[in-house]
């Protein structure tokens, strides 16, 4: 037997499969690079990004004589270490101007609200005592600036807070993103900070469907155009971001400027996180454990990393905890009211961009998967009916996913083992 284990919650679910079965484990090729990232401190790693920005002054040098300085931050649903890295941005903003008024303002996008409790979690109990912390809420209308129109043709609105800056900061973290091609940079500003009508006037059907806007893929990219522009009509000058392992240590720091120092980043995320495909009958994944395993609405991620490498009408199993229930409930009522999966799917990709719904990106692209794949999730027996509902198939264990793959697919059919479904590039 083969023996696994995938990233579930904040733990790991482990499971075998068949030795004659198992064509492999698909996964990047990556000790060599991670062995010397090993070397150093996760603190030695953000510090020297901020000693050495990448095409860019030091922060402490950009600070001067700026008052307001905003720290765009992403929000509970992405595994940024904010506790290590925030602190040392504030550091660096106070040794070049320790009167600097500093705001950290939660990316949330789209997404709800980051509570206070999660805020803690987040950046310990002393950094929300004593920053100024604005949650992003999309739907804010009054606290929204239009800041010019974007190359999709949509209005540009961001957070007040950020379009007032002196100085406009972000940190986040650089991985695979499976319609941006890639998170962190830009998107701190694009959705992350935007209004709700901007974002959904970039994540259009047309958008989404092009073969551009996929995993690792920045040329040509309609979604990524955008969010560059977006970017450069907010006047982002500073990033840090860094590059997350499996086991979510910080492994790389890119700091500098926003479209230099990400790109460099994601040349190291290509390094460690790239990895061939083994096409079989049954690819079994997961979401890369919490906080992305929170809802089914962000699971889809880690599906699409399946579908590049599964055949065609094969099964996908995905391990999600789903603590956080679907996590949309447009997207979840689109598949629990239809009765053909592929007419989401063809109403979203003719949808005109500027009436673009709530979820229908993310509704679109589920579809997508699911009218070639089917799709069994491994959660917790209090999520069977929203899954079900959302015409997917529970199980509750990976012997009792396998045990359905099986009678789909047939006892003989070949499987392979994704473990993180998120972070991982298939590039053939």
């Amino acid at each position: 037997m083969m023996e696994f284990s995938l990233p579930y919650g904040k733990g790991k679910l482990v499971g075998e499969i068949p030795s004659n079965r198992a064509k492999g484990i698909i996964q990047a090729d990556s000790e060599a690079v991670l062995a010397e990232s090993y070397k150093f401190s996760e603190a030695e790693i953000v510090e020297s990004s901020l000693l050495n920005p990448i095409d860019s002054p030091r922060l402490s040098e950009l600070v001067v004589g700026k008052n307001r300085v905003v720290v765009i931050s992403s929000d509970h649903t992405r595994p940024v270490p904010s506790k290590k890295i925030m602190p040392k941005i504030i550091s660096e903003i106070k040794k070049g101007n320790p009167e600097a008024d500093i705001t950290i303002l939660v990316a949330t996008g789209t997404h709800r609200l980051t509570t206070h409790d999660e805020l803690v979690d987040k950046y310990g109990a002393e950094i929300v005592k004593n920053i100024n912390i604005v949650v992003h809420d999309s739907d804010d209308k009054e606290n929204m600036i239009n800041i010019g129109t974007l190359p999709s043709g949509a209005d540009c609105e961001i957070n007040r807070v950020a379009a007032e800056a002196d100085l406009l900061i972000a940190e986040g973290f650089i991985e695979p993103h499976f319609f941006a091609g890639y998170s962190g940079g830009r998107k701190a500003v694009f959705p992350g900070i935007a209004s709700r009508k901007s974002v959904v006037g970039n994540h259009n059907g047309q958008f989404i469907d092009s073969k551009h806007s996929r995993t690792g893929m920045l040329m040509h990219n309609p979604i990524h155009k955008d969010m560059v522009e977006a970017a450069r009509l907010a006047k982002l000058q500073f990033i840090v971001n860094v590059v997350l392992d499996h086991d979510k240590r910080i492994v790389g720091s890119f700091a500098g400027d926003s479209v230099k120092a990400h790109l460099e980043g994601t040349k190291f995320v290509d390094s460690i996180m790239e990895a061939k495909p083994i096409f079989t009958d049954i690819t079994i994944t997961s979401n890369g454990g919490y906080p992305l395993d929170q809802n089914i609405y962000q699971m889809v991620k880690g599906m699409t990393g399946a579908e590049a490498t599964n055949n065609e009408n094969g099964v996908i199993i995905i391990a999600s905890g789903l603590v956080d229930g679907t996590g949309g409930d447009k997207l979840y009522r689109l598949f629990k009211d239809t009765d053909k999966i592929s007419d989401i799917y063809d109403n979203a990709v003719k949808t005109p961009a500027k009436e673009t719904e709530q979820d229908q990106w993310q509704a679109q692209i589920l579809a997508r998967v699911m009218m070639k794949h089917h799709v069994i999730v491994v959660t917790d027996p209090a999520n069977k009916q929203i899954v079900e509902d959302m015409k997917m198939t529970h199980a509750e264990s990976i012997p009792a996913a396998l045990a359905i793959a099986d009678k789909l697919v047939g006892v003989d059919a070949s499987i392979a083992v994704l473990p993180d479904g998120v972070s991982t590039i298939i590039k053939a």
